[in-house]
């Protein structure tokens, strides 16, 4: 449930109207307000990423279910992300969680036009208003993430970063999104990366310091992931395929794989929900091979839906060519579903054995692992998979972990500018003075900035916290 809050898209009475509207508090009479004299919490954290809710996908989970988690530890949790259509401005998420939608519009694939300079006054602001003390971005595509963490750390803010994903080192675009990683993470205080595959991958593309990176994995929400109470019966398999249909994913695998499955197993029927570019080819092979009963194309699965669809399968297919952590086979296995996938990047370190069979990227290779996985299915009981994943992940263990890094970033030394800037020297011939020189203007911005506006005229905000019984009787009405 969101709550709305008065918004402008004007820059000053975006901030200035942001504590105002607490009328909603009163008439809804569930929340706490804890002013300045309230014993300070352990840590107050600000979440920065472009990808956020409305917006539905693995980092955006993993913000979600992080920051709540956090804030039942008893942390101060904000949520800073680009505005989505007309949601802009304050809102208020279930547990109390607040999230700044900025003005700022996606420029591409969900990720802020790159402006360093712009984005710092609203940083700024909401750093002093909410006091935090360590910031954490996620994604490296978020451009809103990298912005805020170097403009943070020019303040002197202890900031944290989460690798998401894998990248390359051979393509243009891996060697540029390599040397931003390398800039953005020089003067970093703790790293997380969701495997020790990513971890690895991390390190050789940022050079950053192997001792300063953590591995701390997804988790899945499996009171929301559960399998069905009556489970499919009958002679017919179901392989459920859920995911983008794009190259990266291995929709060009799946074109070769389902027909095979289906002439070598008559009893098999797939469901494949997602879309992309890739979709044209998969109805071409639909009709080419006359499949139309036996391949459904859901399209487009809303998140609240996954669920529907696992349930209604046996297998779960994923052909990912690379994957740092893929959070969908989490899903898959919570909900009771057998696992086959391509033995790429960090999903060796998912799931234990008996519960996924691993492939090789190639659709002779799938096709076997599939028969595997089939001559299995009678052994699989999916509430003990189930009840095993809730002990292997959970969010409240994420948590706790991540609880530990924050406590490490803020033991790091304070450093001067000059001490940040030999580090920045290093990062290149040229590409080391090109980033001193923008660290240098952003500091120079910084304190034009504390001169038109100074910190001790921005209004700190009240902490609004979400009562315990409250928040018990919002969760069993979900």
């Amino acid at each position: 449930m969101y709550y709305h809050s008065s918004f402008l898209l004007n820059f000053t009475t975006f901030f200035n109207t942001a504590t105002i509207s607490f009328s909603f508090l009163v008439a809804c009479n569930r929340y706490v307000i804890m002013m300045d004299d309230s014993p300070p919490q352990k840590h107050r954290v600000l979440m920065v990423s472009d990808f956020y809710y409305p917006n539905f996908g693995g980092v955006e989970n993993h913000v979600y279910y992080l920051s709540q988690c956090l804030l039942k530890l008893g942390h101060k949790v904000v949520v800073v992300t680009h505005a989505y259509g007309k949601r802009s401005g304050v809102r208020y998420m279930t547990g109390g969680l607040k999230v700044y939608y900025v003005p700022w519009r996606p420029f591409f694939n969900q990720s802020t036009f790159p402006t360093l300079y712009g984005v710092l006054p609203i940083i700024r602001t909401i750093l002093i208003r909410e006091r935090i003390t360590v910031v954490h971005g996620h994604q490296t595509f978020s451009t809103l993430c990298h912005d805020a963490l170097l403009n943070a750390r020019i303040m002197g803010y202890k900031v944290v970063f989460t690798d998401h994903s894998l990248h390359g080192f051979g393509d243009v675009g891996s060697i540029h999104m390599n040397k931003v990683m390398q800039f953005t993470l020089a003067d970093v205080s703790q790293a997380i990366c969701v495997s020790h595959t990513s971890k690895e991958n991390t390190v050789l593309r940022s050079g950053l310091a192997p001792e300063k990176v953590f591995v701390i994995p997804n988790a899945v929400d499996t009171a929301m992931f559960k399998p069905s109470l009556d489970r499919p019966s009958g002679s017919e398999i179901v392989i459920v395929i859920i995911s983008r249909l794009v190259y990266r994913k291995g929709a060009d695998l799946l074109v070769e794989v389902i027909p095979e499955v289906c002439r070598l197993h008559p009893n098999v029927r797939f469901i494949i929900g997602g879309d992309g570019p890739k979709r044209v080819r998969l109805e071409e092979m639909r009709e080419k091979h006359s499949l139309f009963d036996r391949v459904d194309l859901l399209g487009a699965v809303p998140h609240t839906q996954v669920r529907s669809v696992l349930i209604s399968g046996h297998i779960f297919l994923t052909c990912s060519l690379t994957e740092a952590f893929c959070m969908a086979i989490l899903e898959a296995a919570s909900c009771g579903l057998l696992t086959v996938s391509t033995r790429v990047g960090g999903v060796p370190e998912v799931l234990p054995d008996d519960m996924v069979v691993l492939a090789e990227p190639d659709p002779g290779d799938i096709v076997q692992a599939i028969q595997t996985a089939i001559s299995m299915l009678p052994k699989i009981d999916p509430q003990v998979m189930h009840d095993r994943m809730r002990e292997l992940y959970n969010w409240h263990d994420v948590a706790k972990r991540t609880e530990i890094v924050y406590d490490r970033a803020l033991k790091c030394p304070n450093q001067s500018l000059l001490e940040c800037l030999s580090r920045y020297l290093s990062c290149g011939a040229w590409a080391g003075k090109l980033f001193c020189l923008v660290m240098i203007l952003s500091f120079l911005f910084w304190h034009l900035l504390e001169l038109w506006q100074p910190a001790d005229d921005i209004e700190e905000v009240p902490d609004v916290i979400f009562s315990k019984n409250c928040d018990e009787d919002t969760s069993q009405k979900s």
